[in-house]
């Protein structure tokens, strides 16, 4: 159900979410670029470039792609084999059915890989409740097919340095939720785990962020999950008043420089 008629519901909680690495327990396109195209070192370069701004996500994502150099339906039979979903998102999906809160996938990857996935391991079912917003793929010369390697890429949903800006999507929520009275607003929650996440999180009161990825660097306030279990707890409390998002965000602060300060104390070098 796409905007405004999410909106037009009235639901207590709207929740955004990152797909890949967030959703599913690896990236898709991480784990073809690794093990089909330019390799991991490659990759890992490409990603400082955008850390240090010297190239946009656009760019280094098209890099990418182009490295993969197969056809798109054996894309999605290595990824069908490959990928796992987090074990706890169906028990997620299943609590936001009966309350009736709205799911939308934010993604940088491309709508039939997660159409795809998402059909085999939720099932067709769960994934009607889903909206999802992200990139296509287009046909492209010589090979002008999906099923050649040099027929196909991708199309980026708009113009920007991210391809797909997701913040384009929540702003417009957040937008007409500040107009409504304080009592009516919905509460936006956003999970993700990279920097393509970065202009989405800034747009929702709470971001949960996976442990040990690049968000936590960046974001803050923020809670990190290792798993789904820990997003459906806390969002249950916010949708039952139990919990403020401002209570989470403390604790989740207070836990992850808790967890920094033991990591450091365990890399100190011990004196005999």
């Amino acid at each position: 159900m796409p905007f405004p008629e999410t909106l037009n519901a009235k639901p207590r909680v709207i929740f955004f979410t990152d797909f890949d690495g967030t959703i599913t327990l690896q990236d898709t396109n991480d784990f073809i670029t690794d093990n089909y195209g330019m390799g991991k070192a490659e990759r890992r370069q490409l990603f400082h470039a955008v850390i240090d701004e010297t190239d946009t996500f656009r760019n280094t994502f098209q890099k990418m792609l182009d490295s993969w150099k197969m056809p798109f339906p054996q894309v999605l039979d290595i990824l069908r084999e490959s990928i796992s979903l987090d074990p706890y998102f169906k028990d997620f999906m299943v609590w936001a059915r009966a309350h009736h809160v709205p799911v939308v996938v934010l993604s940088s990857g491309m709508i039939p890989v997660i159409e795809t996935l998402l059909k085999h391991l939720l099932g067709e079912e769960l994934m009607q409740d889903i909206e999802i917003v992200a990139n296509e793929t287009q046909l492209r010369a010589p090979g002008n097919s999906l099923d050649k390697a040099d027929g196909w890429t991708i199309k980026f949903h708009d113009d920007s340095g991210f391809g797909h800006d997701k913040s384009l999507t929540i702003r417009p929520y957040a937008d007409a939720i500040a107009k409504m009275p304080q009592s009516e607003r919905p509460t936006l929650l956003y999970a993700g785990d990279g920097v393509s996440d970065l202009s989405a999180a800034r747009e929702t009161d709470l971001l949960f962020a996976r442990s040990g990825q690049d968000l936590i660097t960046y974001c803050i306030p923020f809670t990190e999950f290792d798993s789904w279990e820990t997003i459906l707890q806390a969002t249950q409390d916010i949708y039952d008043g139990n919990r403020s998002v401002k209570k989470i965000a403390e604790e989740g602060l207070k836990r992850h420089r808790t967890n920094s300060i033991e990591q450091g104390e365990k890399m100190k070098p011990t004196t005999h």
